[in-house]
């Protein structure tokens, strides 16, 4: 029997392999998720973290494997999907203010052809406010700071009203205060019953952030609750010698950390 939206996993992945020039950065990944988590996705530089992401969304070609958004390919389930992308792969020089950016997000609820109105205007504002960024809706985004860019980009996920949501390193080169706005919304989106899959490379706050991990190095090394997933050995086989403990503070684990990935 065909589970309905209810039922079906908000994602999954079977046998996905990508390459580019015909050498496979992410090899024969499978996976399923639960609804209503944070799921980081950390490895090491050029482990296929961001080129995960993009294969699931259809912005990266695949050689095979299948992926279902609430049990459909994602070109059906496109509404019910919102995106964050780096912050480096935006250009930023676009001549747009904030408040229209944010309003991108509710075009693919209205359609390219329906120009939005109050409405929309009304939620993207919302939306700004609710990332601290309300007083800066019509300053243009090459006038904002790195911190202040990623808070508008995830005010139009935010405006998409999705159920699945993937960000691409959210917390890259932003300050302490934009970490905390970016964590208390994610925080947010789950009380709310969303879905949030994250890359994320400061591997000392993947415990603190996220209800479940997933390692990977062009292979999914592990995936499961962070609780029992990131630990010592599975890093070591994701990481190898290019993972870096550095003394703890608590007993209860190692403080760590490693470069960025692709």
């Amino acid at each position: 029997m065909t589970k309905t939206r209810e039922q079906a996993s908000p994602l999954t992945v079977s046998n996905l392999t990508v390459a580019y020039q015909k050498k496979p950065v992410v090899r024969n990944v499978s996976f399923e998720i639960a609804e209503g988590e944070l799921i980081g996705i950390i490895g090491p530089n050029g482990a296929g973290k961001s080129t995960l992401i993009k294969a699931i969304l259809g912005l990266q070609p695949t050689l095979s494997g299948e992926t279902l958004v609430y049990g459909k390919p994602y070109r059906i389930q496109r509404k019910l999907v919102g995106y964050v992308p780096q912050r480096e792969s935006v250009d930023w020089d676009f001549p747009t203010n904030a408040l229209d950016v944010v309003m991108m997000g509710r075009y693919g609820r209205l359609g390219w052809f329906k120009r939005p109105g109050a409405k929309e205007k009304a939620i993207a504002l919302e939306c700004l406010s609710k990332v601290g960024m309300a007083d800066f809706a019509d300053r243009q985004i090459s006038q904002l700071s790195g911190g202040q860019q990623q808070r508008v980009f995830l005010a139009r996920a935010l405006a998409q009203d999705a159920t699945l949501y993937f960000m691409d390193e959210p917390f890259a080169g932003v300050d302490a205060a934009t970490e905390k706005a970016i964590i208390q919304l994610l925080n947010e989106l789950k009380r709310q019953g969303k879905t949030v899959l994250v890359v994320h490379h400061d591997l000392a706050t993947v415990e603190q952030y996220f209800d479940s991990v997933m390692l990977l190095n062009g292979e999914l090394i592990a995936y499961g609750p962070t609780a029992s997933t990131f630990t010592e050995q599975r890093l070591q086989e994701a990481y190898g010698g290019r993972l870096t403990f550095l003394a703890a503070e608590r007993s209860e684990g190692p403080v760590i950390t490693a470069g960025r990935g692709r």
